[in-house]
């Protein structure tokens, strides 16, 4: 291929780690670089994972100005991309290319437009995209040939300026260098970090201390990029994060947080299970982990003593395989019940006493609101239930991608709208009383819904960007 040459050291670096990477799969010790971002990011399908390659193959069109290179890095950052891009298509007539940095981007297949187009290499990682959490996610990765492929979709980044592309990056600091490094003007969506992870509640971990001492979660070498000439707009996920980068004389705003944008407000098929005490289920979109929180939350949910039936939604990824899941329910104690339907949306019924649990695949933006409250061990749908004004409870596992570090700092961010649970008893105690006390649960989420924002957001992003970065 046209690359061999310039990436033949990354070749040799690649088969360093191959020879020691067996010797890490058992155990590695884990390192923490601080919070890289609360979403859950894209599935690992190994090291031997099969690869897209999508590249244009001309212009894409006849009018190279009016084209744009959406670059993201992640599963929360694809789908704040993706209401991006659907605005961009429906309020101009730009053609727009996507490039997601960790995995296959299989939530932008959604957008059936001509004027669309998926490009570079794609592929799932065995980290699952949080190869920055553990040493073990970090080397696996790049045996996968993690390196290769990001120095790939760089040359192909580089090769837009030619064209007089805009790029939109949003992430953290892998888009916004590629968006750097292009030559091209460029805006920044930067959503992942936000300064309540470390400014909220007592925070004695070393990356704690390390932001204080920067006055901001963003990295001195993220806001050189930002200050580069070519970079026409910078957008945060809250007003503290944008007012502490603006005291580094980085002019970024703060417009909303388009993660709310996706979620439903209301569902009236809601009242079909009103009569319920009604518990929403996120096991996180990332396997095998997700399948143990699975099973720590139904151990734990079978000592709940409620005076009413519990209906318990489970939302489903796309790539969650079904039959591994009604395995663990199985193993868990509950039976699959043909004849009984709820009617809002569910592809399965699953029984074990007075306990009903719902399963359903693709649900989550439709189910996130009919819930009292969360039992939730993952990213982004944490703080969507949470700005809808469900509380959570959280337990975390072995992770990596959901530890007790991620689960605390996540608790930061969403002022104490998701609890953080030791054991099983403070898990329960806690899960009733939030059941059962209606004034407490408002009271638990004000703040969180208050960080969270409505919705909206996407519209005025797009519009700034219009504004700033084409004209």
């Amino acid at each position: 291929m046209k690359f061999n040459n310039r990436y033949s050291k990354f070749l040799l670096l690649q088969r360093f780690i191959e020879k020691y990477v067996t010797k890490l799969k058992k155990a590695a010790p884990r390192f923490e670089l601080g919070i890289k971002d609360l979403q859950s990011s894209a599935l690992p399908l190994g090291h031997a994972a099969d690869r897209d390659l999508i590249e244009s193959l001309s212009d894409p069109s006849s009018n190279p100005s009016k084209s744009i290179l959406i670059i993201s890095n992640g599963h929360g950052e694809d789908v704040i991309a993706l209401e991006i891009i659907k605005r961009f298509l429906k309020q101009t007539n730009k053609t727009i290319e996507v490039m997601p940095l960790v995995g296959n981007g299989k939530v932008f297949d959604l957008i059936k437009s001509k004027r669309f187009k998926k490009i570079g290499y794609l592929k799932e990682l065995p980290s699952g995209g949080f190869s920055n959490q553990s040493l073990k996610g970090f080397l696996l990765d790049m045996y996968a040939g993690f390196l290769i492929d990001t120095f790939k979709n760089f040359l192909i980044v580089r090769k837009k300026s030619k064209h007089n592309y805009k790029i939109i990056a949003v992430g953290d600091l892998l888009p916004l260098f590629f968006a750097w490094g292009s030559q091209c003007e460029f805006s920044f969506v930067g959503m992942p970090k936000s300064d309540h992870t470390w400014s909220s509640g007592p925070g004695w971990d070393l990356s704690d201390f390390y932001h204080k001492l920067k006055g901001s979660e963003w990295d001195p070498w993220e806001i050189f990029l930002m200050k580069a000439k070519r970079c026409k707009s910078i957008i945060m996920r809250d007003e503290i994060t944008a007012n502490n980068l603006n005291k580094k004389m980085i002019m970024a705003k703060y417009l909303g947080n388009p993660m709310m944008d996706f979620v439903e407000e209301k569902n009236e098929k809601i009242s079909n299970i009103i009569n319920f005490n009604r518990l929403i289920l996120i096991i996180g979109s990332r396997f095998p982990e997700a399948l143990n929180n699975l099973d720590i939350f139904l151990n734990c949910l079978e000592d709940l003593q409620l005076a009413k039936d519990l209906i318990i939604l489970l939302p489903l990824s796309t790539n969650a395989n079904v039959f591994k899941i009604n395995n663990h329910l199985k193993n868990n104690g509950y039976l699959k019940e043909t004849n009984i339907k709820f009617m809002v949306g569910e592809d399965s019924v699953w029984k074990n006493k007075n306990k009903y649990i719902l399963l359903g695949k693709t649900t989550f933006n439709k189910w996130a609101n009919m819930a009292c409250v969360g039992l939730s061990n993952a990213g982004t749908a944490t703080e969507q239930i949470t700005g809808l004004g469900v509380p959570s409870i959280s337990f975390p596992g072995a992770g990596p991608q959901f530890t007790k570090s991620f689960a605390k700092r996540q608790s930061r961010l969403l002022g104490g709208g998701v609890l953080v649970c030791d054991n099983k008893k403070t898990l329960l105690d806690n899960l009733e009383n939030l059941i059962n006390k209606k004034d407490i649960r408002i009271k638990q989420v004000e703040i969180g819904m208050k960080r969270m924002g409505k919705s909206g957001a996407s519209k005025k992003i797009v519009d700034y960007i219009i504004s700033t970065l084409f004209t």
